[in-house]
């Protein structure tokens, strides 16, 4: 059964530096739009870093005082401002020619939905956050967070936001990724994650992948093939970090 399912390439990463993580990204779009492999990537931040929204301005951060000491990335997605400390990130590039609306959302929901059934095993009961729980509030007065907002599609663990996505379209490849919040940061204590809200001591972000795979493997009817960085692409990486998101001029673009 597993040869009819489509291949597709598993990078799992060890932390490192907003830059690096955010240049990595767009390589893996870059392939994609050049006919290159659908590639599913986990990875985690080292220091704790605050990536913004594209349309973040950098001035907003002051309305965030406990992430003042910690450092700044701005991703090429909108959106609310992320803090990757106790989470794990995930990011999913595949070609997107004839993708509609409805393919888009259905992929937002086939990562959320099963990582409903990985937390299971965890003690975790999550849920979509659905229309309904989505606060006119929070959708007229956006919070500078991300994890303080609400979309249809938020995981959530009572009132709790625990995991989000987001999508970026281009012309032949779409990219999808998201934060799932293991555990509270002392730079958003605010926010509490996974840990706090009754998982087992067993999880961890390589635990969660672990029972993450096979749900999305059977869900989107893909087969992952574990993978590394060539070295030509870490010198590609390097470049791609220093030009654009290690810049203080593109980090303070708005």
């Amino acid at each position: 059964m597993a040869t009819d399912l489509s291949p597709v390439r598993l990078l799992i990463d060890e932390p490192a530096a907003g830059a690096w993580n955010m240049a990595a990204d767009e390589l893996l779009g870059r392939q994609v739009e050049e006919g290159g492999p659908a590639t599913l990537r986990f990875y985690r931040w080292q220091p704790a870093t605050l990536s913004l929204g594209y349309f973040q301005g950098i001035a907003e951060r002051e309305s965030h005082p406990a992430s003042a000491g910690c450092a700044v990335v701005r991703r090429q997605s909108g959106g609310g401002a992320i803090l990757h400390d106790a989470e794990l990130t995930y990011s999913y590039a595949a070609p997107s020619r004839g993708t509609t609306d409805r393919a888009a959302r259905d992929l937002y929901l086939a990562f959320h939905e099963t990582l409903i059934e990985a937390l299971a095993s965890f003690g975790i009961a999550a849920e979509i956050c659905g229309d309904a729980r989505c606060a006119a509030a929070c959708v007229a007065h956006p919070s500078f967070m991300c994890f303080s907002r609400r979309a249809r599609e938020d995981l959530l663990v009572g009132e709790h936001k625990i995991a989000g996505s987001a999508q970026r379209r281009q012309r032949r490849a779409l990219i999808q990724h998201g934060s799932i919040l293991l555990a509270a940061s002392p730079y958003a204590p605010e926010l509490p994650g996974l840990l706090e809200l009754g998982a087992s001591q067993q999880l961890s972000s390589q635990s969660l992948i672990e029972a993450w795979l096979p749900q999305l493997s059977a869900r989107l009817e893909l087969a992952f093939a574990p993978s590394s960085w060539s070295t030509a692409e870490e010198v590609q990486i390097e470049q791609l970090a220093a030009e654009r998101y290690a810049s203080d001029e593109w980090t303070r673009r708005r």
